[in-house]
């Protein structure tokens, strides 16, 4: 990458939330961040701003166009010792949301240029502060919406991934070594390593990089989210479900059937798991026409969904329209849960045919108005999704496809140098697979990556982060 280029400018921006709040902070990095702060900020302490010891705090006053305009703090960060490994300079005032864009409009007119969105992290992964999976870390961080997220994401910022990825490179690296080294020096006594010990020292790791891989379900569901559907015939409790895992009265509830006529969309935590959660129109044979839209939308949410909630009245027998329901999923490859609603007020005659309970993972009773089972839906989802065999704590899990398609690519390499040298090539021969390999985990982790993944990942950060 061309990182001369990243770092040809001071970049500003306020890296605290617009509004109106108690501070703002403007952050200031490059090589002119001490000169530009200087032309703005003047400490108490009479010294200037370069003048200022690095990591600590001065009062001062904030100056534009020769008038004081605010006081506040100025923290001065020597490179490499900052964020982005460049010289850095904080500057604190109120937070207002007119002071604040003063100040930042004097930070602009001492020399500094708007930053772009990432930018101060970016410059943090190119002047080697960060690792890609560390900088996506703080974009998780950031965005976190549970605290299964935030954990994990706390955890990889502190490099709980990177450093498995490199461990594993690393034993690649020694593998592909001692291979060449024999080749290129045979006259030196540089130990013999057989086909067998390279076959399973590339086997062993092999097995990190698949233990790695299969934590994706696990982290797509807490991350990336599950699109969930709510279905069922009328009347049959789904909104109701919906406000309970919602935790408010999200959607309107009434006695009357056919009250939902269109799809409502949340996204939430159920446990360790994040939904994308839909509540659709009763699935039946409706002869309204806007509730025919509905029931249209209903069926085809469903069809689109990786996870369906389907709930029945266990106070009702099983009906025609439930019957037509399953029909319905049996041609949807998603899980599916039955749940057994109105568990309140069932009078023990509800059970579904042997024919339609095959196409449930499992049949949970519930009630939505009080809130009893929704723990066992919330196991049974963690359960499908493999959230529960996961230690979240060590922040080892890969989150996102980008990491999910690199480490596949890594293992195919890697079974591929086991499958040559188990057939007769030769570990010379094999190696050429393994430097792929050792190529693709350089991508995964940053150390080796296009620009354009780069300018992907950081386009989806904040300004003033």
């Amino acid at each position: 990458m061309q990182t001369e280029t990243l770092f040809s400018s001071t970049i500003a921006a306020v890296s605290t939330p617009r509004g109106k709040g108690g501070v703002a902070l403007i952050r200031i990095s490059g090589e002119e961040a001490a000169a530009v702060a200087g032309r703005c900020f003047f400490p108490k302490c009479g010294k200037s701003v370069g003048e200022l010891e690095a990591r600590r705090a001065y009062f001062g006053d904030i100056v534009s166009g020769g008038k004081v305009i605010d006081d506040g703090l100025c923290t001065l960060f020597r490179a490499p010792h900052s964020y982005t490994g460049e010289d850095m300079a904080e500057i604190s005032c109120h937070g207002g949301m007119l002071v604040t864009q003063r100040v930042l409009e004097a930070v602009f007119s001492a020399g500094a240029v708007p930053a772009a969105a990432g930018e101060f992290t970016r410059r943090a992964f190119v002047g080697g502060k960060l690792s890609l999976t560390k900088a996506e870390a703080i974009a998780e961080i950031l965005d976190a919406r549970s605290d299964t997220q935030l954990e994990i994401a706390a955890a990889q910022r502190r490099g709980a991934l990177s450093e498995k990825l490199e461990e594993a490179e690393k034993e690649l690296i020694a593998l592909c070594g001692a291979v060449y080294a024999r080749i290129d020096y045979p006259d030196e006594d540089l130990g013999e390593i057989s086909d067998d010990e390279f076959a399973d020292r590339a086997a062993a790791v092999l097995r990190r990089l698949e233990a790695l891989a299969s934590t994706y379900r696990a982290g797509s569901a807490i991350f990336e989210g599950i699109n969930t559907v709510i279905c069922g015939a009328p009347n049959r409790g789904k909104s109701s479900l919906y406000n309970a895992l919602a935790g408010e009265d999200a959607a309107i509830v009434t006695p009357i059937a056919g009250t939902t006529r269109d799809t409502l969309e949340r996204d939430l935590p159920l446990g360790r798991v994040m939904l994308h959660l839909v509540d659709t129109a009763g699935i039946h044979g409706a002869a309204d026409e806007v509730e025919k839209i509905g029931v249209a939308r209903a069926e085809t949410r469903v069809r689109g969904a990786e996870l369906v909630f389907c709930l029945f009245d266990a106070s009702q027998p099983f009906s025609d329209e439930d019957a037509a329901l399953c029909e319905l999923l049996s041609g949807i490859g998603a899980p599916k849960l039955a749940l057994l609603n109105k568990l309140d007020v069932k009078c023990g005659v509800f059970t579904i045919p042997a024919r339609y309970r095959a196409l449930f993972c499992a049949v949970i009773e519930i009630s939505a108005k009080s809130g009893e089972g929704l723990d066992r839906l919330r196991e049974t989802v963690e359960d499908l999704f493999s959230v529960g065999a996961i230690e979240t704590s060590n922040g080892a899990v890969v989150t996102n496809a980008r990491q999910f398609a690199a480490l596949t690519e890594a293992r195919t390499c890697v079974g591929d140098a086991i499958h040559a040298v188990r057939s007769g090539m030769g570990a010379d021969v094999a190696s050429s697979d393994l430097e792929r390999a050792i190529a693709t985990l350089g991508e995964l982790d940053g150390r080796r990556v296009s620009e354009a993944i780069v300018s992907e990942i950081f386009s989806h950060f904040c300004v003033g982060k």
